[in-house]
Formats: structure tokens, C-alpha cells, sequence
């Protein structure tokens, strides 16, 4: 099969009225393999300005930039030709994916999960038992949630939008003793189009795509961001000071018809 080619842009306009500190994570992860070809453009006051680029967990990559004040427009545009290599599998992974974090707060989830799932399964079994739960325990409402919610709230509120979904797996995976995690992705066919996050659950050395909200096909997905829950992939932070969010736009599409997924068989992001 040939390399699926993916092309994808966003854009942030947002005005800083205090001193800040801006970090946004919107370009498409540096990983082994990945042949992309990509365009960065800020500017504050219609001036350029040159991000620090700093790099994370799996590729990622935050462009941090100090501002005054002002009008920063944050541009991106990438297209993806080449899929990455399989992520490398490391001790410190299984070990830091299974722990409790912000988000996914998965020791409140212990007994849950025994009781509403066989955790005799093999770990493939359970990977795709609880993406059909909270498939189907959720309803996808924009609004239905805060951005302070975690897995238990979103739980509780039976609705929210995808990072809530991711959440909420994450949680129930790891609360299975099976290591999973939120990756921030470009989305080709999500609709309503946005940035996506999805879960990656560690099963039998390979990181697997778990998606309870089937938004878009797991074979189109481009990495932006990886960590622990939304508190380290967020496409906007700023540290001090005041800033408004104007507005943002992103979108992602395939050359060409887009894969069919079953959302049950295994597929990784490449």
C-alpha cells in the first residue's frame, strides 16, 4: 500500500494585553521516518517574530515565544508524504502511562473498571471493549464540558468533546493496568473539523490508536503532541499575563479517498 499524503494548516489570532509567555504546539511531530515539508510563520504587530522551538515526549515539538503586548498571528501548513517509523517502546513508558495523572485520573477507577469489564481479557480484548464503552456510554456535545473537566467528571456528565472521550480511556485503560496516553493529532475527515485527541494504548510493544468518538479514520491521523492527558498537549498555554484567543482555524485532508476504519483493528499513527 502506498503512503497516504496528508495535508494540514491551522491558525491562532490571539492579542496579548499583559506580559506573557506564548507556547503552542500545532506543528506535526519530528519523528524517525516522517518526510514532511512544513511552514511556521508568527508575527506580532504584523512584525515576524522567531519562536523557541523546544522538544518533548514522542516527537513533539512547543514553540515557545515571549510577547508584550500585541496581535500575534500564528500560522501553519504541512503536508505529510512519508509515514513515521513505530515508536520505540521504553521501560520509562510503561511505567509513567500506567500512573494517575491530571486528566485521567485512573486510581479513582480501580473498582469501576474491574466490575464493568473482564480484566481476565487479553490486553487487545480490553482495548477494544472499553473504546466501545465509552463509545457508547458518551454522547459527543461541544460545551457539555469544561476545560478543567477530567475522566470522572466527563464520566459523571455522560458527554463532551474528544479530549474528553481520550480522557476517559486513557483512565480505564491504565485503571486495567494497560499503559495509555493522549496524543493531540491532525484529524483528516473529523468532523466537525478541529484539533482531535485521541488515546494510544501500549499492547504487546506497539502503541494502538483507541478513538471511542470514530471522528475520523485512525489511519489518517497525523501526530502533533504526546504526554500524560491534555495538560501536556494543549495547542495553547501562556505563562503570566492576559491574553484572548480572537479566533482558530485547522484543517486536514488526505490526496485522495480517505482509509475505511473498523476502529477494531490494530492501527498505529504514522
Amino acid at each position: 500500500m502506498s503512503p497516504l499524503s496528508r495535508t494540514m494548516s491551522s491558525m491562532l489570532d490571539i492579542t496579548v494585553e499583559a506580559p506573557t509567555e506564548l507556547e503552542f504546539q500545532i506543528a506535526v511531530a519530528d519523528l524517525p521516518g516522517l518526510v514532511k515539508d512544513e511552514e511556521l510563520s508568527v508575527s506580532i504587530d504584523g512584525a515576524r517574530a522567531e519562536p523557541e522551538e523546544i522538544r518533548g515526549l514522542a516527537g513533539t515539538r512547543i514553540h515557545r515565544l515571549a510577547v508584550e503586548s500585541g496581535t500575534v498571528m500564528i500560522s501553519y501548513r504541512a503536508t505529510v508524504s512519508e509515514a513515521a517509523e513505530p515508536l520505540t517502546v521504553t521501560d520509562a513508558d510503561r511505567s509513567l502511562y500506567l500512573r494517575p495523572s491530571r486528566y485521567a485520573e485512573s486510581d479513582k477507577f480501580f473498582g469501576f473498571a474491574a466490575g464493568q469489564f473482564d480484566v481476565t481479557e487479553k490486553p487487545e480484548t480490553l482495548v477494544n471493549e472499553v473504546a466501545a464503552y465509552v463509545n457508547s456510554r458518551l454522547s459527543y456535545l461541544p460545551g457539555a464540558s469544561d476545560p478543567i473537566d477530567g475522566a470522572t467528571d466527563t464520566l459523571l456528565a455522560g458527554a463532551g468533546v474528544c479530549r474528553d472521550y481520550a480522557h476517559l480511556t486513557v483512565a480505564l485503560l491504565r485503571a486495567l493496568y494497560i499503559p495509555a496516553r493522549l496524543v493531540a493529532v491532525y484529524a483528516p475527515g473529523c468532523d466537525p473539523m478541529d484539533f482531535h485527541a485521541v488515546a494510544e494504548a501500549l499492547v504487546d510493544g506497539r502503541w494502538l490508536v483507541v478513538d471511542g468518538t470514530k471522528l475520523a479514520p485512525r489511519q489518517s491521523l497525523v501526530r502533533i503532541a504526546t504526554g500524560r492527558d491534555a495538560a501536556d498537549t494543549a495547542f495553547l498555554d501562556n505563562h503570566g499575563g492576559s491574553i484572548t484567543m480572537n479566533s482558530y482555524g485547522v484543517t486536514a485532508v488526505v490526496d485522495g479517498d480517505l482509509p475505511t476504519d473498523d476502529y477494531t483493528s490494530p492501527v498505529s499513527i504514522g
